[in-house]
């Protein structure tokens, strides 16, 4: 007796239900994770504009000045390199209010030896934070999750 092997309507149809569920599901992780991910790459393009501002101070032995305009988001780099911050990041910019041709402007300033003016900038979304910090005795680029202290 030859009996067919397979697999009934029912159980097809169970299977297919199962699988649009689990698609389902991945796509809200996937969504939720989304902002937070455009977040940190927003906060990690920062932080690589100003180690190759100050990387360009270095290489030149001239002073090299980053600027970014905290209404516009819009930000210039050495070598002419700019770009902007997405709109719906919140931006707080705490800069040296010397070397601040503009009063929305934070700037911060890379001297040859590799020492900068310093600042901090803050990149804030749903509740999650990316800190940018430059110190202003050795320049130094710092990248963190959090804001910190103020």
């Amino acid at each position: 007796m030859n009996r067919a092997r397979g697999l009934s309507l029912l159980e097809l149809l169970v299977v297919v239900a199962l699988i649009a569920t689990l698609a389902g599901i991945g796509a809200m992780v996937i969504g939720r994770a989304m902002p937070g991910q455009e977040l940190r790459a927003a906060a990690r393009e920062l932080a690589a504009e100003l180690r190759y501002t100050r990387a360009q101070a270095i290489a030149t032995g001239a002073e090299q000045v980053f600027r970014l305009d905290v209404d516009s988001r819009r930000w210039n780099a050495a070598g002419k390199r700019e770009g902007a911050l997405p709109a719906n990041i919140e931006l707080v910019a705490t800069t040296a209010r010397d070397g601040q041709p503009v009063a929305r402007e934070a700037t911060v300033r890379f001297f040859p030896e590799g020492a900068a003016t310093g600042g901090r900038f803050v990149l804030r979304r749903d509740g999650a934070a990316w800190r940018v910090d430059v110190a202003w005795l050795t320049g130094e680029v710092t990248l963190s999750r959090g804001e910190g202290r103020p």
